[in-house]
């Protein structure tokens, strides 16, 4: 036995066989979350017919509860929480499937109807299968923090297509990305392919959030690069998917002279360069000639064949929307113009906190003390 647990053939089998079992779980995991998800949105529809059209009593979803907890002791889903959630949850979409629910009021067995299909591919595209994919608390969330249909069903595709966890689904809503996605003032409509001008009209936001950052009133252009990039995870997050990050003050060599862009990114979707230059001021209208020509020479010396025209995204600390689109009339490169937040520290309030390194020693003495004292 021992010769065989060092065989390295029979260690590589076993190792792909765990692998296989491990991904055989998630799948099965994903597909009993859909088909629970199926049920509970004819759950819900079918609580709200039963409180419109009968006289059960306000108990009626307690003893509910208290029936299918005892039918299924080991489901936590059937709680009176749960079920006022799922309730909540079915009323919320009720009204953008009116048809397909009426039809689900009075269907037993929602989880292998093939009405269910149907739901929610008549609203921006998504099919049910698509809807009930995403975890049951990432629909909690939505409906708790969201108040229109429009809205949430944006995260809910949002959450599809980027497989957001929880935390950061929560962090997407917070920061209000519904109001600025696809916001940003570009000239893609005239310069670019509609399919690439719609895909990257909707990647930009406006403003962009970097609160992630702490800056003092004073700070340079060059201190808003050094700490994006000191929190890059953060940065590409607020980006969005399929951002790749080539680097910053990235050189470009034309004739005797070297210019440096702030940032430099490829886009896996867009399949393109993306320069990106940041500003710590209001926009002026010289700023697009300037990113203009960074395009343009990424164009010529970095882009290759199969790359798609490179992409410039102007970030300023405020603009006047008249004047940006004024400055992009004639530009003939595609180019995109955002404003950003970012956390500002006033000179004065920096001045009187203790430096990093005194407030180091300063916590290092109270750990000794309160070893001491032990």
């Amino acid at each position: 036995m021992s010769d065989l647990i060092k065989d390295e053939h029979y260690k590589n089998w076993v190792s792909e066989l765990k692998s296989g079992f491990k991904n055989a779980q998630i799948k099965a995991t994903y597909q009993v979350n859909k088909e629970l998800l199926k049920f509970y949105f004819g759950l819900g529809i079918q609580i709200i017919q039963k409180q419109k059209n009968t006289k059960w009593g306000s108990n009626f979803l307690g003893q509910l509860s208290k029936d299918l907890t005892e039918a299924f002791p080991d489901n936590s889903g059937f709680s009176k929480r749960n079920l006022e959630l799922i309730r909540q949850w079915s009323l919320f979409y009720s009204d953008a499937f009116e048809s397909i629910t009426k039809q689900l009021a009075s269907q037993m067995d929602v989880a292998n109807s093939e009405i269910t299909k149907q739901v929610v591919s008549q609203i921006e595209g998504i099919d049910f299968e698509s809807f009930v994919g995403i975890p049951w608390g990432h629909h909690i969330l939505i409906i708790q923090k969201i108040k229109n249909t429009e809205e949430a069903l944006f995260y809910v595709m949002k959450t599809i297509e980027n497989q957001w966890s929880r935390s950061v689904l929560e962090y997407q809503i917070e920061t209000n990305l519904f109001n600025r996605q696809g916001k940003a003032i570009t000239n893609f409509k005239n310069v670019l392919p509609q399919m690439q001008s719609d895909l990257a009209e909707a990647l930009l936001k406006d403003p962009y959030n970097f609160e992630f950052v702490v800056l003092p009133e004073k700070a340079k252009e060059r201190d808003l690069e050094k700490k994006l990039v000191q929190h890059i995870s953060e940065f590409l997050l607020e980006l969005g998917k399929g951002f790749a990050y080539m680097g910053k003050q990235y050189i470009l060599k034309i004739g005797s002279k070297e210019y440096k862009t702030d940032l430099l990114f490829y886009h896996t979707k867009l399949k393109c360069y993306i320069v990106i230059e940041l500003k710590l001021t209001e926009f002026e209208p010289e700023f697009i000639g300037k990113l203009n020509f960074y395009v343009s020479a990424i164009n010529e010396l970095i882009k290759e064949d199969t790359d798609q025209a490179t992409i410039g995204i102007l970030l300023c600390k405020n603009k006047d929307n008249f004047e940006v689109e004024f400055a992009l009339k004639d530009i003939h490169k595609p180019i995109g113009v955002s404003e950003y937040r970012y956390t500002e520290l006033p000179e004065q309030i920096k001045a009187e906190l203790p430096a990093l390194e005194l407030l180091a020693k300063e916590l290092k003495n109270i750990e000794k003390k309160s070893d001491n004292e032990k």
